[in-house]
């Protein structure tokens, strides 16, 4: 859903670069001796990868990659191979695998100093297959969870960093995603089930862009339940911290037209 970010490409272009073992470059033939996956040593193995990988066949590459793990599991390149799969699998949208190599490198090297950019990596699959807000958002949780991650481990890392601005995109969507659905309740006179849902984003998404119209919609939701002393209040707040907002002007209204007794200053 998400577009990728120039900042995430450029931390994704820095480690990846950092995980290169060597300052050379393998052969640009692009003979099928780089997709047979027969029995070959390490440099050239490893070289092969990393020249299908410059070249962007990304999916040939991962396949190699995880040849010079499979081929050489004790080589200190089978570790760099690691990430470097995870890393072409995700240039090349296949997230699953991205995720499982990425964890497996975890799994085997938990205290690695690659360890930050592997949760990091775990982190940007999920997130970019955030689904739109009519959609279940399983894969959302999964994603804000895994960036939470990121931010708890390694919070003064330039990942934590782009991690904490995706947390915030990913809380507004959960929000919206709440919001539809206290409006399609709202549609179907359901007033206490949508107005739980419009609770939701107000107590547990307080910074979101979504909370102006929350509170309008409790508001609305109020007074549709016979409780205007409930719309007042949430009327005052929107008042408060959003006083020129077109939400506040659309409650006072509401407020002046279904409870004139009841000032909504």
């Amino acid at each position: 859903m998400y577009a990728r970010s120039p900042l995430k490409l450029a931390i994704l272009a820095t480690a990846a670069t950092a995980l290169v073992f060597t300052s050379g470059c393998a052969g640009r033939g692009g003979k099928a001796k780089d997709t047979a996956f027969v029995a070959r040593d390490v440099d050239t193995l490893y070289m092969a990868a990393k020249d299908r990988l410059d070249r962007g066949d990304t999916k040939i590459a991962a396949a190699l990659f995880d040849e010079v793990e499979r081929q050489h599991p004790y080589s200190p390149w089978a570790r760099r191979a690691q990430l470097m799969s995870a890393f072409s699998y995700y240039v090349a949208r296949d997230y699953t695998k991205a995720i499982q190599a990425a964890q497996r490198f975890l799994s085997i090297h938990p205290g690695n100093r690659d360890a930050p950019y592997a949760y990091y990596l775990i982190a940007l699959c999920y997130y970019e297959q955030i689904s739109d807000v009519d959609r279940d958002q399983k894969i959302t949780m999964l994603a804000l969870d895994a960036l939470n991650e990121v931010v708890r481990r390694y919070p003064n890392t330039e990942y934590a960093a782009d991690s904490r601005i995706k947390i915030d995109l990913v809380n507004d969507h959960l929000a919206g995603k709440e919001m539809e659905i206290g409006r399609s309740y709202e549609r179907s006179g359901k007033w206490l089930a949508a107005n739980l849902r419009f609770r939701n984003v107000i107590e547990k998404y307080q910074t979101t862009s979504h909370v102006p119209e929350a509170l309008f919609r409790m508001v609305e939701t109020s007074l549709a339940l016979g409780v205007p002393e409930e719309a007042q209040k949430y009327a005052a707040v929107l008042g408060a911290n959003y006083p020129g907002n077109e939400w506040y002007k659309k409650a006072y209204d509401l407020m002046q037209k279904h409870a004139p007794g009841i000032s909504a200053r």
